[in-house]
């Protein structure tokens, strides 16, 4: 799971590069946290955070993420709709893990974002006790310890988990500016957007919270 490259998600500082869903750089930092002005902050953990249909970065366009930990230096995300052309046997192969059946090495692997694409995030409803858990929410978690997998991989794993590798990361103040700049919209999390929908469904079905149809919404809608 990669652990030892970093700390449990409300401990993890995000990766400096500017764009889009990744931390600004160093000498943007001060910059974006005096516009953001921290006495008006209010954090957007366990929020869903929707790209806009103008956003055309490739790393986000179309994309849906949990947003794990927002507080006023930052915040991490994990993007729910972009699986990668691996599934959990390769994820298992690396970490000498064996799977007790061909269902639960076949199920796939999300690119949770751009930074850190070698550690991998495990994103469950509650049940178990863990090495390292984030408590996302009374209804979701994020586990980024080996056990957890292991465990998923005897089929004895968390209800509705899956993995991620990687995530997207925002420096202090950024995401604030990219929201107002119209490239997100966010809304509170519905954990059957998080679990239960296909892939595919996820970005869509994150504007039906908001009562949008995506599909008639104007590339320069405002905010939530």
């Amino acid at each position: 799971m990669g652990e030892e490259r970093g700390k449990p998600p409300s401990d993890v500082q995000p990766q400096a590069e500017a764009e889009p869903g990744a931390a600004s750089s160093a000498g943007e930092r001060t910059a974006a946290g005096a516009e953001s002005g921290t006495e008006n902050f209010s954090s957007l953990t366990n929020h869903l955070l929707i790209a806009m249909p103008s956003l055309t970065d490739p790393n986000f366009a179309q994309t849906v993420a949990l947003i794990c930990e927002h507080t006023d230096r930052g915040a991490l995300g994990i993007v729910l709709n972009k699986p990668l052309p691996m599934r959990l046997s390769d994820v298992f192969e690396q970490m000498r893990i064996t799977a007790a059946s061909e269902d639960i090495a076949a199920q796939p692997v999300l690119r949770g974002g751009p930074v850190n694409t070698d550690r991998g995030f495990v994103l469950h409803r509650p049940g178990g006790q863990w090495d390292h858990t984030h408590k996302v929410s009374e209804t979701i978690q994020v586990t980024t310890s080996r056990d957890v997998l292991a465990a998923m991989a005897r089929g004895e794993g968390p209800q509705d988990a899956f993995i991620a590798l990687g995530y997207a990361g925002w420096d202090s103040g950024q995401l604030e500016r990219e929201i107002r700049e119209n490239a997100w919209m966010s809304v509170p999390v519905d954990a059957r957007v998080v679990f239960e929908l296909p892939f595919a469904e996820r970005w869509s079905g994150a504007w039906r919270l908001l009562g949008i149809n995506v599909g008639q919404l104007s590339l320069t809608a405002g905010h939530a």
